[in-house]
């Protein structure tokens, strides 16, 4: 089949200007911190440094085959070589390369002075989320992907910040330098917020730093920059950097969420108040592998509905969401979810989707594993 040329300029119109809408740009933004403006800085200082030499190079080409061509009558010079010129083109680059090492230096250190820091926050990646800890403050919480499965599966139109959501965000406050305390517990990550120029692998079994101070608030996104699994890109970062007075505000507030969460694991839970809770922690912790109505996706995630595991003993089930299952995508969430989620996302398992087990896991009954897992 042959198509008319009409047709061909229109496609390839399409295909150049069809994304138009799209921001053009031809440099990295600043970013919105004192790092970020330091290699944005330094990014123009070697830039302008590339033109130069390149002005002076190409100058020099055209200027020779334009004024000294054949026709012009021009004969090559007789020598063989030039002291002079081996001189220069040795001791004109290494000066070159000293002025480029010079504000490079001072920028790298400037990267890795993470001392002296205002908060430290322990970022830890898992398949697929990032848990956020800060230290010395008694506040910790996991962030998730917050774009509906709708949007994903292509059953609703996607959003404005689709596949960059989160159900919590790191919160920071402006001004301050905070210092991250980057590792991983399963795979290999990386924490990356371009606006902060901040970029560092999560390993496991290694920490590394890294550090921010940023200028503005406003709400700072990023992804997971490391290949690390099938889910690599349900792992965005939001960080909401607030003013001094509104984030004091949010960490006593988190605080208090803190101490009421340890009093809830006390308390004397109903089926329907834990069959609740645990529906929310489901689909927000569970649903990407064992899906919403939990089908799974056999074999690598099996189904919960009607399997051994929800319908068994409860003391298999919790011991299987506790633990995990070494040599498989079942991840350990003893150290991911707090007693009473962990209770609450059990008890759902088991009377969700017509399993109807009618039985409950108690947030007690998980701290009495915890407190045996410790012995």
């Amino acid at each position: 089949m042959t198509r008319h040329p009409h047709v061909w300029m229109g496609l390839l119109l399409w295909s150049v200007f069809g994304q138009a809408h799209a921001a053009w740009t031809t440099n990295m933004a600043p970013g919105a911190t004192e790092v970020s403006h330091a290699v944005f800085d330094l990014h123009m200082t070697i830039f302008w440094i590339c033109v130069v030499i390149g002005i002076v190079v190409f100058g020099a080409m055209f200027w020779s085959m334009i004024l000294h061509r054949r026709s012009t009558g021009q004969v090559a010079a007789k020598f063989h070589e030039s002291t002079t010129v081996e001189i220069l083109w040795t001791v004109v680059p290494f000066l070159i390369l000293v002025a480029m090492a010079i504000p490079a230096t001072k920028t790298l250190i400037n990267i890795y002075d993470s001392s002296e820091s205002d908060i430290d926050i322990q970022v830890t990646g898992y398949q697929w989320k990032w848990h956020y800890k800060y230290l010395g403050q008694d506040v910790e919480f996991f962030s998730n992907l917050a774009t509906p499965a709708e949007q994903i599966h292509n059953q609703a139109t996607k959003g404005e910040h689709y596949l960059l959501e989160v159900d919590q965000p790191l919160v920071l406050p402006v001004g301050a330098k905070v210092r991250f305390l980057v590792t991983a517990a399963d795979v290999i990550h990386s924490w990356w917020v371009p606006a902060f120029a901040v970029k560092r692998d999560a390993i496991p079994g290694f920490v590394n730093e890294a550090w921010t101070r940023i200028e503005k608030p406003g709400i700072y996104r990023g992804q997971c920059a490391e290949l690390c699994g099938k889910d690599h890109g349900f792992m965005p970062i939001v960080v909401d950097v607030k003013s001094k007075a509104d984030y004091d505000t949010w960490l006593g507030e988190r605080k208090a969420e803190a101490a009421k969460l340890q009093e809830l694991t006390s308390k004397e839970w109903t089926l329907d108040e834990l069959v609740a809770r645990g529906d929310k922690i489901y689909h927000t912790t569970c649903v990407a592998c064992h899906q919403a109505e939990g089908q799974g996706l056999p074999p690598m995630f099996p189904a919960l509905k009607g399997s051994p595991i929800a319908t068994g003993p409860k003391e298999d089930h919790l011991h299987r969401v506790y633990f995990g299952k070494p040599g498989t995508a079942m991840a350990a969430f003893g150290k991911q979810l707090s007693e009473v989620d962990i209770a609450a996302v059990v008890t759902y398992e088991r009377n969700a989707w017509g399993n109807n087990k009618g039985d409950m896991v108690t947030p007690k009954d998980v701290l009495a594993l915890k407190q045996a897992q410790s012995q």
